[in-house]
């Protein structure tokens, strides 16, 4: 839709698209079934229209560069700008995936250097940067289970994945994928309880997936004995990297005994994260089930990498491409610029900012299980049901304050939960100006906070009409029947 205005004292003029007596080309040779009836109605736009209207968006968004987005359970943390600056130069942004690996020795070299810095990070044996996405990287590590067990003579009776009840949703659905059965595990005072989990595992059990520290922010504590009752039975412990933040340089998983991982380079080193990706799951194995990585596999030969396809038992490529380069640069800067040091810093950090931020917000809403924890913590919003409200109105209230909502209604064992993180690039100044926030929407009227926010461009919406009927694209107003001739533009679809 364009505006336009003939004469600057005739009434401004909403049109829409190009007009539509303009003849429809045929192309020579085409099927007719294939012809138009009618010519595309491009919407016609001023570059100042534009810019406008791509400023006014940018402006409307919530991002990490203007203000705290504590996402409990989705670390969301600053990108520093050095990486970005790298994965832009024209050397690592017009890469071609299908270029001959002599042409492509410095990324590969990258790379295989990423690989072995996350292998350390991860205690684990072997690393695969292929995977596209965290989920992605889960499926294959089921796929990779599958695979051990059909080689053991094990896969028909190996039907089951046990899951604790404060498991990401993608686990099961990555376990169902992968052809197994998923089962939950009941928690006890937040963590596993350890007793119903011996109980649980049987010669069916293929795998025990876990993140440590859990979603609740606590950490297994008796995480050896978790590792000794799936290995007992012959079971894979699988490490959902999710929460690496709160580890990351103090200890690792292969430490806590897990034969498998995935990580996500968004969440801990600190690569772009959302709006659909792309992204980067990495894929980490002990010895016991390496065999099994994807391929390819970058090997160096000599001062040479290449693209190694020669693994029997590997599951197969899961992916055209290998990992996704601009993604895996950026975290390889992250990495070297901190040191090993500097990523156990990251990790004390975020913990202190994490029990500091609890112990403030503790004192206006309940906290369950134990008070010390790790990078997030879990708060209760049950008492806002006594004013007739519900822990959606106080992160909708918390928009109004400029800063995002935390995570809510996750883990689902906590009534009306509340699930915040704040990684550590927030400062004291900011982890402060948020519970300033919390505590603010929470004294204000239980009006402002049933019909928060006020104070955005959109207000409260239909969020289940909102996610099943998406106005994504430009719409032809002229066929819904606006009225063009008017010096009002018609409402917005």
């Amino acid at each position: 839709m364009t505006f336009r205005q003939a004469r600057w004292d005739e009434p401004p003029i909403w049109e829409v698209g190009r007009e539509a007596d303009e003849a429809v080309p045929v192309i020579p040779g085409l099927p007719e079934r294939w012809h138009r009836s009618h010519p595309v109605r491009w919407p016609e736009l001023s570059e100042l229209e534009i810019l406008r209207h791509f400023t006014r968006l940018s402006q409307m968004n919530f991002g990490i560069e203007t203000m705290t987005y504590p996402l409990g359970s989705c670390t969301m943390k600053y990108n520093p700008k050095v990486s970005e600056r790298l994965a832009r130069l024209p050397t690592a942004a017009e890469l071609h995936p299908g270029q001959p690996v002599e042409t492509v020795q410095g990324a590969l070299e990258i790379l295989w250097r990423l690989e072995r810095a996350l292998a350390k990070v991860t205690g684990l044996s072997e690393v695969s940067l292929q995977p596209a996405a965290g989920a992605h990287g889960e499926h294959a590590a089921l796929l990779m289970t599958r695979a051990y067990f059909h080689d053991r003579g094990e896969l028909a009776q190996r039907t089951e994945v046990l899951l604790p009840d404060t498991a990401h949703g993608t686990n099961p659905a990555s376990a169902a994928m992968a052809g197994f059965t998923a089962r939950e595990i009941r928690s006890r005072d937040g963590c596993v309880d350890v007793d119903a989990l011996r109980a649980a595992v049987s010669e069916r059990t293929a795998a025990f997936m876990l993140t440590n520290p859990n979603t609740a922010g606590l950490f297994e504590t008796e995480i050896s004995a978790i590792a000794d009752a799936v290995h007992n039975v012959g079971g894979i412990l699988y490490y959902d990297g999710a929460n690496l933040n709160a580890i990351l340089g103090v200890t690792t998983p292969g430490r806590m005994g897990f034969d498998v991982a995935h990580l996500n380079l968004h969440k801990t080193f600190a690569t772009p994260h959302g709006g659909g990706g792309p992204g980067a799951g990495v894929l980490a194995a002990g010895d016991k089930l390496a065999p099994y990585l994807p391929v390819p596999r970058i090997v160096k030969r000599g001062r040479r990498f290449t693209l190694d396809y020669d693994r029997p038992k590997s599951i197969g490529k899961i992916k055209t491409a290998y990992g996704n380069f601009g993604l895996d640069l950026r975290a390889y800067a992250f990495l070297i610029a901190h040191g090993e040091e500097g990523l156990r810093h990251i990790a004390r950090r975020a913990v202190l900012n994490a029990n500091y931020a609890a112990k403030k917000l503790g004192r206006h809403l309940p906290r369950p299980f134990r008070p010390l924890v790790k990078h997030e913590f879990l708060l209760s919003g049950s008492p806002l049901r006594k004013r007739g409200l519900r822990t959606l109105d106080l992160a909708k209230r918390l928009l109004d304050e400029g800063v995002h909502a935390p995570t809510v209604y996750f883990p689902s064992l906590v009534e009306e939960a509340l699930m915040i993180e704040l990684p550590e690039t927030e400062s004291r100044r900011e982890v402060d100006a948020y519970i300033a926030a919390v505590e603010r929407s929470l004294a204000d009227t239980d009006e402002n906070l049933r019909t928060a926010p006020h104070h955005l461009a959109v207000g409260r919406v239909d969020e289940v009409r909102a996610a099943r009927e998406l106005l994504l694209s430009w719409r032809d107003l002229r066929s819904a029947g606006a009225n063009l001739e008017t010096s009002t533009p018609p409402a917005p679809p």
